[in-house]
């Protein structure tokens, strides 16, 4: 009767189940004996028994030592087999990866030694169970027992030698798939392996990995962010040798998934992360040009924040204004530009750049805006649609704590209105749209006004048409704006400027002179306004030369109350008549023009004002100036026909009964206030 262990003879079996390590390596040189014999004779039949006894009775055996035993002779018969093993190579490989997991240590070191030898003799026949070598070898390389894991990076080296040597048949699809799913572990040994065989395969000239680098990029930046150093310098270098051969080879990269995967990283709060995602979308921005701009959304997302320069080393900031630029100017260049607007999706682009307006950071707002100003001048009929959307968040910006985010972001305004006018060709407006929109933000935030109102009107002055500017005020203060105080404090604001600002040096020379139609119609269409505020109305008609109009509107002050709101404007009037802005109304107190009808309206004006006036400084002040005024041209009767106000054909008697008409709106809107004022306190005393 043939033996259960057969072909081994019954002292061989014996023997490879032996507790004693010398005994199984005996038996294991007779096992090699016999496979050579039987290879000899091409007996596979009895070869494959061998095998199937040696699996079944020892490899797989609940027995430990028989796991041992079966795992030597697993070896021998492949050293026996020599060559020839190619045609058993799943059968002697499977039972040996299989005791790769078992729970005894020895078993497990014993598993990769036997491994390691199959391998040195199969070499490049073990290449189609590369997939099942692979998990096994990432499970030895992160074994807990420092034996086993030595065993298992001695395999590895082996492995890899092979696999480098046999570049040529080795099925890349089959590897990458098992890189994919491994490159997100988090022990560190396993991570060097994965990364380790990433490098090797990208050093095999025959092998192509940029093809692949789509599938392991995300896991690869992931590993940047290990606490072990030498892990960070080897993903440093291996994605520096991708960015590299991406060069060479843009087109067999895909880009579609390969950017999402940076712009996801580059918005990492690991700098390093950052820093290395940022410079991939920079050379990617470099290199594909147009074909980045379906992007441009996303990595707008992406660059925007890093622009703050928060960085050590300003390098994140410095790459991410690069590619900000970079992106811009491909959005706006008129090179290909009808094939590139197709490409661009200009309302997410605008979702992000609104969504930025809100950041803490000043240089990301202020990098959004000059963008946007970018875009509005490079391609106004593209951002036209836009500009609705982006109104209410760049009136919002105008709140801003910075000068250099409110600057840039009148800027974009004003190229908007530009735009809008361009459009539709009705500069009112388009004015008059901006300018509401602004007086509602001055309404509701006070601050706003008093701290930033200068500025803000004065620099649309600067950007845009300034007497388009101040009669669009006008109307809309005129027509629209019935809280009287509001329209008192804007009108004084819109004076102040007009009366200091070298902006408005063009606008002033216009009013000077009434007696012209234009002059004349933009007195008037101010005046309206002006009304609100006694003192601003006083500065308009010294500004336009109407010194007997303004004569009669300091009669009119005995009519008005007298707060200490309005002697302090008074005091800056005086104030301002000693500044070089008024110079041409000081030489009118000693003109002999128009027979010095303009010098006595003026100077009656002035002692009217002298009059109101407390003796403070600026009375003394004023009362000085006038005691230089010689009494020359009170010899002869005035003849009122001759003054520049006269020649100005404008209706001073209805501008009379406008002012008294505003005038009276403002004390009927005041009693009612302390009115209302009154019957609060009463009842909150009576509450109490």
């Amino acid at each position: 009767m043939e033996s259960l262990y057969a072909p081994l003879s019954e002292s061989v079996a014996k023997a490879l189940a032996d507790k004693t390590y010398d005994k199984r390596k005996l038996a294991g040189v007779e096992i090699e004996k016999i496979v050579v014999e039987l290879n000899l004779k091409n007996n596979s039949t009895q070869i494959k028994k061998l095998i199937e006894v040696l699996t079944i009775n020892y490899a797989a055996s609940a027995d430990v030592n028989r796991r041992k035993g079966g795992l030597i002779a697993l070896a021998s018969t492949t050293l026996g087999l020599g060559k020839d093993c190619e045609l058993y190579i799943k059968e002697l490989v499977t039972p040996i990866l299989n005791c790769l997991s078992d729970p005894d240590l020895r078993v497990r070191y014993l598993a990769s030694e036997s491994l390691y030898n199959v391998i040195k003799v199969a070499r490049s026949a073990i290449i189609p169970m590369f997939p099942e070598i692979f998990a096994a070898l990432t499970r030895l390389v992160t074994d807990p027992e420092q034996m086993v894991k030595e065993g298992g990076e001695l395999l590895d080296r082996l492995l890899k030698d092979i696999v480098t040597a046999s570049s040529q048949s080795f099925d890349l699809n089959a590897i990458v798939p098992l890189l994919r799913e491994r490159i997100y572990v988090r022990n560190q040994n396993a991570r060097q392996f994965v990364i380790s065989w990433i490098s090797v395969l990208n050093a095999v000239p025959e092998i192509n990995m940029v093809v692949y680098v789509s599938e392991i990029l995300d896991g690869l930046f992931l590993m940047l962010d290990d606490q072990m150093k030498e892990i960070q310098r080897m993903c440093e270098t291996l994605l520096a040798q991708f960015l590299k051969s991406i060069k060479k080879d843009p087109a067999s990269l895909s880009t579609e998934s390969t950017i999402n995967i940076l712009i996801g990283h580059a918005q990492s709060s690991n700098d390093l992360i950052k820093k290395t995602a940022i410079e991939w979308i920079k050379e990617f921005v470099m290199l594909s040009g147009s074909e980045m701009l379906p992007y441009a959304s996303g990595i707008f997302t992406a660059i925007l924040p890093c622009l703050s320069g928060s960085d050590s080393k300003g390098a994140i900031h410095l790459c991410a204004v690069s590619v900000n630029e970079s992106l811009l100017q491909l959005i706006t260049s008129k090179e290909n530009q009808e094939e590139n607007m197709k490409k661009v999706n200009m309302s997410k682009i605008m979702n992000v750049f609104r969504q930025y307006l809100s950041s803490n950071s000043v240089q990301t707002k202020v990098a959004v805006l000059k963008g946007l100003q970018q875009l509005f001048t490079e391609l106004p009929n593209e951002m036209s649609e836009e500009a609705a959307t982006l109104f209410p968040v760049l009136l919002m910006v105008l709140s801003d704590s910075s000068d250099e985010v409110v600057l840039p972001a009148l800027a974009v305004l004003a190229e908007i209105v530009n735009s809008t006018h361009s459009a539709s060709e009705d500069e009112t407006e388009s004015y008059k749209n901006l300018l509401k929109k602004l007086l509602n933000l001055f309404l509701e935030d006070k601050e706003l006004l008093e701290n930033r109102g200068s500025l803000i009107i004065r620099q649309l002055c600067v950007l845009l048409n300034p007497e388009a500017i101040y009669r669009t005020f006008a109307s809309i203060v005129y027509e629209n704006v019935t809280n009287m105080k509001f329209a008192s404090t804007i009108v004084r604001s819109l004076n102040m400027i007009l009366l200091t600002s070298s902006e408005l040096f063009e606008l002033r020379n216009t009013l000077r002179d009434v007696t012209n139609k234009k002059s004349s119609e933009l007195f008037q269409c101010l005046y309206k306004s002006w009304a609100h505020c006694p003192v601003s109305t006083l500065s308009l008609g010294l500004l336009a030369q109407c010194y007997e109009h303004v004569s009669e509107l300091v009669v009119k002050f005995a009519n008005i109350e007298v707060t200490l709101e309005l002697l302090c404007e008074l005091d800056k009037l005086v104030q301002l008549i000693e500044t070089p802005i008024f110079s041409s109304l000081r030489l009118t107190l000693v003109s002999k023009a128009n027979q010095s009808s303009d010098a006595q309206h003026l100077a009656h004006a002035l002692y009217g004002i002298l009059m109101l006036l407390p003796q403070t400084e600026a009375f003394k002040l004023l009362k000085n100036r006038l005691q230089c005024v010689p009494n020359y041209w009170g010899q002869n009767p005035i003849d009122d026909k001759q003054s520049l106000q006269n020649q100005s054909g404008i209706n001073f008697l209805a501008l009379l009964q406008h002012f008294d008409r505003v005038q009276k709106l403002h004390w009927e809107q005041r009693m009612t206030q302390r009115k209302h004022s009154v019957i609060q306190w009463d009842l909150t005393k009576r509450n109490d």
